[in-house]
């Protein structure tokens, strides 16, 4: 059996990565049989890397051309419920793209499904717009669960809470997955070698300097990122606070002396290297803190398929 599955508002392709991860250790086949986003550079990004390029507007696609599947991934956009935007959510027109997910699960009726979004969506509207989100996974007929994970739980130098929808077509003997004991170091996520242009200002070095110690922050033995968060609050970690797409280029320093790179923030997210980066570094460092972390889809779907014995 092939195991068939699309990746709606796919961004650069961190569901696909998991589930192609998951499917080979599990020496099952899987083929992805629709993908779509409605950014250019994302489709460009993941054409390089899947052979394959996403449709755009899903709101532009009839759920009649989308092939039948057997489970559905979807990073719904995260801007209307999170703490970094306006908070407006369904109110916002980007809020209402869930409802494309119910129209394509209405209309394909996958045997399952995975979601993400930000932690703020559980409380938002004190816990108003989640509870609309599952009454109408379950009106369509799913038996529906969810739970804020942390990438920090599952190997990642990032913390990064993100919840995460599972659902299944009937009742499963689905167990959410543990946490892992150990965290990859960040010394192995760091480059060795970086240009001069990701490193910063003096001015800033100075201030974010000025403010741990004032703080009374302290750098580790080992590699450590500085988080400077909107209050100005600075606090050092041997790991990376969430990667944000639209936040300041200089709100993480590594050491409180450089950015991050491209490649570093796609390794904090779990991509491997082989992941081809073919757009510039503004729209790279974008779509890396708009993707969803492959080992913690690959941790839910294994979940999954425990919980789904026939596949």
């Amino acid at each position: 059996m092939t195991l068939r599955y699309i990746d709606l508002f796919c961004g650069i392709g961190g569901f696909r990565i998991a589930a192609e991860q998951v499917l080979e250790r599990r020496g099952a086949r899987g083929r992805c049989v629709f993908s779509c986003d409605i950014d250019p550079h994302a489709r460009r990004a993941y054409e390089a890397n899947f052979g394959e390029t996403p449709a755009g507007d899903i709101t532009a696609v009839s759920a009649d051309v989308i092939p039948d599947h057997d489970i559905l991934f979807a990073g719904f956009p995260c801007q209307p419920f999170s703490i970094i935007g306006d908070m407006k959510g369904f109110e916002d027109t980007r809020g209402t793209l869930f409802f494309e997910i119910a129209r394509v699960l209405e209309a394909r009726k996958p045997r399952a499904f995975i979601l993400e979004n930000v932690k703020m969506l559980v409380g938002h509207r004190n816990g108003h717009t989640m509870r609309r989100i599952m009454q109408t996974l379950r009106d369509l007929g799913y038996f529906a669960d969810y739970r804020v994970l942390n990438a920090l739980d599952f190997g990642l130098p990032q913390k990064r809470e993100r919840v995460v929808i599972v659902g299944f077509d009937r009742p499963m003997d689905f167990q959410w997955p543990q946490p892992k004991l150990s965290i990859t170091p960040l010394s192995e996520i760091l480059e060795v070698d970086v240009d001069s242009k990701h490193f910063a200002s003096e001015r800033i070095r100075r201030a974010r300097l000025a403010s741990a110690m004032e703080q009374g922050t302290r750098d580790g033995d080992g590699p450590t990122i500085w988080h400077e968060n909107k209050s100005g609050h600075v606090s050092v970690y041997p790991f990376s606070c969430a990667l944000r797409a639209g936040a300041s280029y200089n709100y993480l320093l590594v050491n409180g002396e450089r950015r991050l790179t491209p490649r570093e923030m796609l390794r904090l997210q779990g991509f491997p290297d082989t992941f081809k980066i073919v757009c510039n570094d503004w729209q790279t460092r974008r779509q890396a803190g708009n993707a969803v972390p492959p080992p913690v889809v690959a941790a839910v779907l294994e979940s999954v398929f425990g919980g789904i014995r026939d596949w």
